[in-house]
């Protein structure tokens, strides 16, 4: 019952390829996620007073809202 080295460990050249998909893939998410947040942003800031009052915001809230720091009021509550 002998093993050598090379079966039980994977070989080093395998864990860097799947590093470098995950990170690609993490950068690219991040990206991605960048450009719809600046979009969202851009076309709340198009939008007049009234309409941003109907959606409960207001301008200085807008970025906040777009990144999801803001929750829902709690209607039941009022």
């Amino acid at each position: 019952m002998t093993a050598t080295l090379s079966t039980i460990v994977r070989p080093v050249g395998t864990k860097r390829f799947g590093a470098g998909l995950w990170t690609f893939t993490a950068c690219w998410a991040r990206i991605t996620r960048y450009f719809g947040h600046r979009a969202a942003i851009a076309q709340l800031r198009e939008l007049d007073d009234g309409a941003l009052q109907d959606m409960g915001l207001v301008r200085s809230q807008i970025e906040a809202a777009v990144h999801g720091f803001m929750t829902t009021p709690n209607w039941a509550r009022m």
